[in-house]
C-alpha cells in the first residue's frame, strides 16, 4: 500500500480532472459491474464533472447493489466501554488534553451493557469501542470479547492498532472482525491532527488492516475521517486501499465507511466540509467500483438523509447507537465521541426498513468457524 501513495502522491489531480470528458465519465458509468474499473476511472467517478451526473450513477449503484445484496441491511451498534485515550487527535472529543469525564467499564458492567443491547434492543450485532490507551490492554479486550460473545453472533472491535499476535489471540476467543479508520490518508495533513501519541505512527496505522487480515479476522472495515484532508483525494486513495486489500487478502470480507467529521467538543469544526451532494457521489462512486463490498453509513448523518442513501450502495446501518461509556444501562454523565444526528430507536429503524421493501438482517454469522 505504500507503495500505491507514494504513485500518487504527486499525481497531478486538477490537471486529469480537467482532460476528463462527460462522455468519459459517462462509459465508465456503463460499463460500471461489468468490469473491474482502473484506478483512474474509479477517480473520475470523483471528478468535479461526474457531479452533473449523479442521477445515472444512483440508477447504476442501485441495480449493482440489489444483484450483489439483494435488499438486505445488515444492523449493528456501538458499544463504548472506555473513553480514556493517550492520544492527542486536535478533531476528537477523546483527545487526552480535554478536561472530561474519563470512564473504563469494568467486566461485570461490559456485560450489563451487553444484556441491555441484546435482549432490550435485540441486536446481534455489536462494534466493540475504547479510547487508544495502554489501559486498554490485550487482557482487557480479551476478556471482553469472552463477555460478549455469550450474546452477540458478531462482535467487532474499533480500538488501538494491534499487531498480528494480538489480533491472532483475540481471534482465537471469538473476535470477528476489526474497524480501523487511517483517518486521512495525506501523510503531512495526517500529521497535522495527530500531534502525540502512538497514533503519531502513520504507518502503522496503515498496515493494521493486514494485520488484521493475516490473522484470519473475517471483516475488516476501513476508511477515511472526510473533514481532514482533500476530500476527493481522500475517498480516491482509501478506494485505493481498499482495492489493494480485497485483491491481496482473499479470506476477508472488506467494508469501507464514510465518517464525516461533527461538531465533537468545544465547537471543533473541519476544514475540508464533505457537503450532502459530494457525500452521495462518494457513495456511489465506491458502488460502482467496488460493486461487492459493504458500505457502512452510522448515526452521525441524519435520519431523513440516511434513509434517503439506502437504495444508493448502502449495507450496513447502526440503530439506536449511543456514543457515551456505559450509556445504554448505566447511570452515565460521560462525554460522547461525537453527536449523533439520529436519535431512532432500533425498533424505529427497523419499521422504515421494512416499509421500504428492505430486510433487516440481525446476524451475519454465527462466530468464526
Amino acid at each position: 500500500m505504500k507503495k500505491i501513495l507514494q504513485h500518487y502522491k504527486s499525481f497531478d489531480y486538477n490537471n486529469f480532472f480537467e482532460k476528463l470528458s462527460t462522455s468519459d465519465i459517462e462509459n465508465i458509468i456503463e460499463n460500471s459491474g461489468e468490469k473491474i474499473l482502473e484506478d483512474l476511472e474509479f477517480l473520475a467517478l470523483l471528478s468535479p464533472k461526474a457531479s452533473n451526473l449523479l442521477e445515472k450513477m444512483a440508477l447504476k449503484a442501485n441495480s449493482l447493489t440489489k444483484q450483489y445484496f439483494g435488499k438486505e441491511i445488515h444492523i449493528y451498534a456501538p458499544l463504548y466501554i472506555s473513553n480514556i485515550c493517550d492520544n492527542e487527535c486536535s478533531y476528537c472529543g477523546f483527545k487526552h488534553s480535554n478536561p472530561i469525564k474519563r470512564r473504563h467499564l469494568t467486566l461485570e458492567e461490559i456485560e450489563k451493557e451487553a444484556i441491555f443491547i441484546s435482549e432490550t434492543l435485540g441486536i446481534h450485532s455489536i462494534i466493540l469501542l475504547t479510547g487508544e490507551s495502554s489501559i486498554n490492554s490485550i487482557e482487557y479486550l480479551k476478556n471482553s470479547i469472552k463477555i460478549l460473545k455469550k450474546y452477540f453472533s458478531t462482535v467487532i472491535i474499533e480500538v488501538q492498532p494491534l499487531s498480528q499476535e494480538e489480533y491472532e489471540i483475540l481471534y482465537k476467543v471469538g473476535l470477528d472482525g476489526v474497524t480501523v479508520y487511517q483517518e486521512c490518508y495525506h501523510k503531512e495533513t495526517y500529521s497535522k491532527y495527530h500531534l502525540k501519541g502512538n497514533k503519531t505512527d502513520y504507518t502503522y496505522r496503515l498496515e493494521t488492516p493486514k494485520r488484521a487480515a493475516l490473522a484470519n479476522l473475517r471483516s475488516i472495515n476501513i476508511g477515511t475521517l472526510f473533514g481532514l484532508g482533500n476530500p476527493i483525494e481522500e475517498a480516491f486513495l482509501s478506494g485505493m486501499h481498499l482495492k489493494y486489500l480485497t485483491n491481496t487478502f482473499l479470506g476477508s470480507q472488506f467494508s469501507i465507511s464514510l465518517p464525516r467529521i461533527k461538531e465533537a467538543y468545544r465547537n471543533i469544526k473541519p476544514e475540508n466540509i464533505v457537503n450532502d451532494k459530494e457525500f452521495v457521489q462518494f457513495i456511489l462512486a465506491y458502488r460502482l467500483a467496488f460493486p461487492m463490498i459493504g458500505i457502512n453509513i452510522s448515526t452521525r448523518e441524519a435520519e431523513n438523509f440516511r434513509d434517503n442513501l439506502l437504495p444508493l450502495g448502502v449495507t450496513k446501518y447502526s440503530a439506536g447507537s449511543v456514543t457515551e461509556v456505559g450509556g445504554y444501562s448505566l447511570s452515565n454523565n460521560s462525554e460522547p465521541q461525537f453527536e449523533t444526528d439520529d436519535h431512532r430507536s432500533v425498533q424505529e429503524i427497523v419499521s422504515m426498513l421494512k416499509t421500504k421493501g428492505y430486510q433487516p438482517i440481525f446476524k451475519d454469522w454465527e462466530g468464526n468457524l
